[in-house]
């Protein structure tokens, strides 16, 4: 999940077609829920917009999963970050998504500052009717880079989020600014 966004919609129910998974959902099984979830118009029709932030309405994922329905201003992003020791899945519902990921493995704990290898840093756009899936400790970024169109994705997380690390990143050097606890999201 990404920062807060400045408004906030009510909890809904996700769509009445998503089948129940009765273990522990995979990657796949997030990004299959995400897909389809992202593909119901009522459901994507439900968010209300704002045009200074995100706005968001939290869904009930597969599994006991955390996932949200989240709209993305022009221009709006969410700052490099990861999840934990949850993996994930995002789709694209509407407009275009661009996320920028490392590919390398950060410590869990223990440092504040790292050199990151020149060949780590990867993009990726993702227009409506695409996502991906990710696993434990996957940094990144997610942005609407959009001039003047709103983006709608829909993200699910499993094991619900414990925390996200924020960090800042200047050149090759990522620094940890901050960790978020589920309070601070929800």
């Amino acid at each position: 999940m990404s920062a807060p966004a400045s408004t906030h919609a009510p909890h809904a129910p996700a769509p009445t077609h998503a089948p129940t998974v009765t273990t522990a959902p995979t990657a796949t099984e997030l990004l299959d829920f995400a897909l389809r979830t992202a593909a119901d118009p009522a459901l994507v029709d439900s968010l209300p917009l704002d045009p200074e932030g995100r706005t968001w309405i939290r869904l009930d994922g597969p599994g006991g999963s955390e996932a949200w329905l989240i709209g993305w201003p022009p221009g709006t992003g969410t700052g490099w970050h990861d999840h934990a020791e949850s993996r994930g899945a995002f789709a694209t519902a509407r407009g275009r998504l661009t996320e920028r990921s490392l590919a390398v493995r950060l410590p869990s704990e223990g440092w504040q500052s790292l050199e990151l290898a020149p060949d780590v840093d990867r993009t990726r756009g993702l227009g409506a009717g695409s996502g991906r899936a990710f696993g434990e400790h996957h940094v990144h970024e997610v942005l609407n880079e959009s001039p003047a169109e709103h983006a709608i994705s829909v993200h699910a997380y499993y094991p619900p989020l414990p925390l996200m690390r924020r960090f800042g990143r200047s050149g090759p050097v990522l620094t940890l600014e901050h960790v978020e606890r589920p309070a601070d999201w929800q």
